[in-house]
């Protein structure tokens, strides 16, 4: 006999909701979702979840996971939550944040969102000083060599970091890039415990930059702040004393959404 809760909630799942529940239920875990896990915390068939798992992944809104059984957010997905970031309203607001700090500190400022391949510059307010790194919004940069990628590595599983950081060699960009795993994975952990990330001329010559999380409604790494500049002006030791008003605006911008 079927289970008269389980039937219940069947029913009260329009046929042209389950897609978005489905996607839903996935960007609120944060972590890659069996469909096993999905089929408990929906109440919908195996066979139901699985096709609809099928159908979100060939749009391109799902991608598997590393383990080729779990699902994560596919490129369709990621667009959609970066999109919904840069909707107008959110992003007068933001930017407010961002220029305050960039006024204060007088140098540039960014706001960062994780993506497959690396970080991706959603909102940036430029120095006014002439000599300045030119890094549009919509520019990507590495996990393992930015202030920005490691604060969001800090924050994964140590076997998903442990597989970010295997999969293929790390590339060096400055004579300074640790490409060495286990070196990374021990700054990484510094940098969890810590609670920000630094990057002394490791991206960039002659760049240096601090980050900080921010976070969503659930303590979750949102996107990343950080500030950087030319280490004509300032070393990693002056930036990191710009941590107190990056922590106090990351507050901030977390109130925002």
């Amino acid at each position: 006999m079927a289970d008269d809760g389980l039937t219940k909630r069947q029913g009260q799942i329009p046929t042209n909701l389950r897609l978005l529940l489905v996607i839903e239920e996935v960007a609120k875990r944060g972590v890659a979702v069996k469909p096993s896990d999905m089929v408990e915390s929906l109440g919908l068939p195996k066979a139901t979840i699985h096709r609809l798992l099928h159908t979100c992944e060939t749009e391109g809104f799902l991608q598997r996971d590393l383990d080729g059984r779990a699902y994560g957010p596919g490129p369709r997905l990621r667009k959609l939550a970066a999109d919904t970031m840069s909707s107008e309203h959110l992003r007068t607001a933001r930017l407010t944040v961002l220029k305050a700090v960039a006024e204060e500190l007088g140098e540039t400022c960014n706001l960062a969102t994780p993506d497959r391949e690396g970080m991706i510059y959603l909102d940036r307010v430029e120095t006014h000083w002439p000599l300045r790194i030119q890094m549009p919004i919509g520019t990507q940069v590495p996990f393992h060599c930015t202030a920005s990628g490691k604060m969001y590595l800090s924050t994964l599983r140590p076997n998903t970091l442990e597989a970010i950081l295997n999969v293929r060699a790390l590339k060096a960009h400055t004579d300074r890039s640790e490409t060495n795993p286990a070196a990374l994975m021990q700054e990484i952990e510094t940098t969890r415990i810590r609670g920000y990330a630094t990057d002394d001329q490791e991206f960039i010559d002659g760049m240096c930059a601090v980050a900080v999380p921010v976070l969503d409604t659930q303590g979750r790494l949102m996107a990343t702040l950080s500030v950087h500049t030319p280490v004509q002006r300032h070393t990693l030791q002056d930036v990191i004393q710009f941590l107190p008003m990056l922590k106090t605006a990351a507050r901030q911008l977390q109130k925002l959404n």
